[in-house]
């Protein structure tokens, strides 16, 4: 069964770094993009980047300059660099991957991100 596996999170002050992993348990094959979501209090759950097989990458509008997705060689761990956070960043980040012909997802159970002083 694959589980994926977040770690990073945690309280930061504004204008703060911290770096989000998401590590794939078990197998996956043909991974088609993977990347990271996140969800506020109150808020629907929006897409923060992705980043494809081919290595397209895409942002949101609100942490482009400030987010870095990235992936390890083999594709089965993604990173999200996040610099200059603000108190609006904070929510709980969600990673994914989804593979296959019926781009099945997977979900990693979250991890909380707060951004206060």
């Amino acid at each position: 069964q694959v589980q994926l596996v977040e770690s990073g999170g945690g309280l930061v002050q504004p204008g703060g770094s911290l770096r989000l992993s998401c590590r794939v348990s078990g197998s996956i094959s043909d991974i088609n993009a993977s990347g990271w979501y996140r969800q506020a209090p109150g808020k629907q759950r929006e897409s923060v980047a992705t980043i494809t097989s081919g290595g397209y990458i895409e942002y949101a509008d609100s942490v482009k300059g400030r987010f870095t997705i990235s992936r390890d060689n083999a594709k089965t761990t993604v990173y999200l660099q996040m610099n200059g956070l603000k108190p609006e960043d904070t929510a709980v980040y969600y990673c994914y991957f989804s593979s296959g012909l019926e781009w099945n997802e997977h979900w990693g159970q979250g991890t909380q991100v707060t951004v206060s002083s």
